[in-house]
């Protein structure tokens, strides 16, 4: 044991004098850059709407059990008088004004009552710290029942807000009386689905959105930098990319894009609306909407599933995927429609009289 003890080579001290000098200033700079990286992956502190500094509150907001407010709008027949109760889900880079355009005649011949609302982080809404693809389907129950709309109601969703449907109908599916979903986005890691669905549907996107979708699954804690920084271009659906139009999204963005209200819907910070989005969007749920059971088996509702065949934005494939699989949802597929349709007024009349009559 001595003699191995003494062939070990002795551990190395640091080199005094000009040399212990080096050490310290290299160690120095490591930790300089560990902080200064550190900062560049920190997303600033939200705005909290009302807070000191931040912007007013002008919505009417509604408190959760957790202390969170969520801000929201009514439309359409007064509550009271309404024969049926919609909730309207926004989606993407959006808000409680982006609430489906059902004409004011419909609304009346049908007594109809709309709500809307700011998802956590967007508009006037606090943001969820916590936010799940869980958590955002309890949010809505609980406004439901804050704003006293009964036992049961009827969703629609649109875009991001599309895919939240698929959480309502696994999560609170007893206080639903139907269901549709507009142009869903998709999560290209739910179980189910076959490796070449999900490819044909990675593919469609452009390269820069591909990094953008799997920086928000495989690394979540990078997506603010990703989607802030100038070394790689991030996500096209945040800059407005004009290639992601259709030739019908493209004349719709000339009402949909100069929206009077859009630097209200960013106002509390990106990443606790758009990022924060992405990360549930494109995460890592537990289950998948393939597993789901029919929500309506004693025919007392339906799940209508609209997208249009020229989406760019979000690739059609995994919405005929996912109808094919769950023979209870009624697919309706637009042959000549991008990703905006539920903009038009007549298509937001035709969405509602099929969720509510049934009709074609």
């Amino acid at each position: 044991m001595a003699d191995s003890a003494a062939k070990r080579p002795p551990t190395p001290a640091p080199a005094s004098g000009g040399g212990g000098m080096a050490w310290k200033l290299s160690l120095a700079l490591f930790v300089f850059l560990a902080a200064l990286l550190y900062k560049q992956l920190q997303p600033p502190a939200p705005k909290i709407v009302g807070s000191p500094g931040a912007p007013p509150v002008t919505a009417s907001r509604t408190k959760l059990k957790d202390g969170r407010h969520l801000a929201y709008l009514e439309s359409g027949v007064p509550k009271e008088e309404a024969k049926y109760k919609i909730i309207f889900v926004h989606g993407f880079d959006s808000c409680r004004y982006d609430v489906l355009q059902v004409s004011p005649e419909l609304a009346q011949e049908l007594g109809i009552y709309l709500l809307s609302f700011d998802r956590p982080g967007y508009g006037e809404s606090d943001p969820d710290p916590a936010a799940s693809e869980k958590s955002i389907a309890l949010d809505i129950e609980e406004l439901a029942d804050n704003l006293q709309l009964g036992s049961k109601f009827h969703l629609i969703g649109f875009s991001m807000g599309g895919e939240i449907m698929w959480s309502c109908l696994k999560y609170i599916p007893h206080r639903l009386s139907g269901v549709a979903i507009l142009g869903p986005v998709g999560n290209y890691w739910w179980s189910g689905l076959p490796s070449n669905v999900s490819w044909d549907a990675w593919y469609q996107q452009l390269p820069r959105d591909q990094w953008a979708v799997w920086v928000s699954h495989h690394l979540p804690w990078l997506t603010y930098w990703w989607n802030t920084q100038k070394l790689f271009p991030a996500s096209s659906v945040i800059a407005y990319n004009p290639a992601l139009l259709s030739e019908e999204d493209a004349k719709l963005m000339e009402k949909f894009g100069m929206r009077t209200y859009m630097t209200m819907i960013r106002q509390q910070g990106e990443y606790y609306c758009l990022h924060r989005d992405m990360m549930v969007g494109f995460g890592k749920w537990g289950w998948s909407p393939l597993n789901l059971k029919d929500p309506f088996a004693g025919g007392e509702g339906k799940v209508h599933l609209w997208h249009g065949a020229e989406d760019r934005i979000v690739p059609v494939i995994l919405s005929r995927y996912i109808s094919e699989g769950l023979p209870w949802v009624v697919y309706h597929e637009l042959p000549k429609s991008g990703h905006l349709f539920p903009v038009v007024q007549e298509m937001a009349d035709a969405i509602v009289k099929s969720l509510l009559l049934g009709e074609q």
